[in-house]
């Protein structure tokens, strides 16, 4: 029987990386597979709460939130999308996939000057993934599938809420620098699996369905 971390029937599978690193492709390639072996999924993707993503796109549209307000809106969505999506989709035995965790959360707020153990505290009741694969991508080749996919860059995802520089390609080749190097913390010590996202999206989904094949095989057994 397979030994479950977070003690729930279902599997719960993390894909994290900054924006445009492709996180969301390999969510949906991941969820067809998972499908097509004939297992129930549920995805989960990050600031999707029906009770608080409203608000947080408003106050950012009106640019009220500070760092600290940003931190607890963001675990305020987590916690609503635990409750009523991820945990009693894990009870009754689904495959969770997630497009971004926690982690990203621990990532965006320590870059905005929060004590990474407050972060985690603040998501410490968040139960522990079965795998976690990380996408690592360059800041410029994020620069140039974000211009390429929405004509411009985020606010937010350049860090201009946080005045790293009034150039907001300056602010972004900041911003995903001081990102990756919290990404580079967390791969350790929470055994992310590490993929090149820069390779052909076939390339990373077949390294994917590697880990996970294994996963659903453990399940059924």
């Amino acid at each position: 029987m397979l030994k479950k971390p977070h003690g729930y029937d279902g599997l719960l599978i993390v894909i994290e990386g900054t924006d445009g690193s492709g996180k969301s492709t390999q969510v949906n390639m991941l969820s067809q597979y998972v499908k097509d072996k004939c297992f129930g999924v549920t995805v989960s993707e990050w600031k999707t709460s029906r009770l608080i993503s409203g608000v947080i796109n408003e106050a950012k549209e009106k640019n009220m939130l500070n760092t600290t307000t940003y931190s607890l809106l963001y675990a305020a969505d987590y916690a609503d999308r635990l409750e009523n999506e991820i945990i009693p989709a894990l009870k009754a035995g689904f495959v969770v996939l997630m497009d971004r965790y926690v982690f990203t959360a621990y990532v965006r707020d320590s870059v905005r000057g929060h004590d990474i153990n407050w972060v985690k505290n603040l998501y410490g009741y968040a139960p522990k993934p079965d795998l976690v694969f990380y996408l690592n991508v360059p800041p410029q080749d994020l620069i140039k599938r974000l211009i390429a996919k929405n004509g411009a860059l985020d606010y937010f995802e350049s860090g201009r809420d946080i005045g790293l520089s009034t150039d907001i390609y300056n602010s972004f080749e900041i911003y995903q620098k001081r990102s990756l190097e919290e990404y580079k913390k967390l791969i350790e010590e929470y055994n992310f699996i590490e993929l090149d996202g820069t390779k052909p999206i076939d390339e990373i989904h077949e390294e994917i369905k590697k880990s996970v094949s294994k996963l659903l095989e453990e399940k059924t057994i």
